[in-house]
C-alpha cells in the first residue's frame, strides 16, 4: 500500500519561495503520474500541477503557471513542487497525489488516487 508524506510547508512572506517534497513509501513512483493539489479554507480542493509517469508531460493550473515548478526524482521516490513569487492567495493545505493506474500522463485528483496528509502553506501579505 502506497503512503505519501508531504513536507516543506510553512509561513512565508509574499514574494518568497518554498519547496514542497512528497516521499512515497510502499511503492515506487516510477510508472505513475504524480500531482499536487491544494485546498484553501472554505474552498474545494483544486488542481495545482501534475507530471506524467515519464516526466515528459507537465500541466499547471493557470493560477500558478510561471511561478511553480513540479519535478520528480524516481530514484528517491520523491516529487517536488518549487513555489516562487508566492502570493497570499496561494495559502492552502497542499496535497500530494499519486495515480494508481500504470503509465498515465495526468492525475485525476479523485478518490481512486492515493493522497498524502497535506502540508500547510501560509503566505502573509
Amino acid at each position: 500500500q502506497v503512503q505519501l508524506v508531504e513536507s516543506g510547508g510553512g509561513l512565508v512572506q509574499a514574494g518568497g519561495s518554498l519547496r514542497l517534497s512528497c516521499v512515497s513509501s510502499g511503492r515506487t513512483i516510477r510508472p505513475y503520474a504524480m500531482g499536487w493539489f491544494r485546498q484553501a479554507p472554505g474552498k474545494e480542493r483544486e488542481f495545482v500541477a501534475d507530471i506524467s509517469w515519464s516526466g515528459r508531460l507537465i500541466r499547471y493550473a493557470d493560477s500558478v503557471k510561471g511561478r511553480f515548478t513540479i519535478s520528480r526524482d524516481d530514484a528517491k521516490n520523491t516529487v517536488y513542487l518549487q513555489m516562487n513569487s508566492l502570493k497570499p492567495e496561494d495559502t492552502a493545505v497542499y496535497y500530494c497525489a499519486a495515480d494508481n493506474t500504470l503509465y498515465r500522463t495526468t492525475v485525476a485528483g479523485t478518490l481512486s488516487d492515493s493522497w498524502g496528509q497535506g502540508t500547510q502553506v501560509t503566505v502573509s501579505s
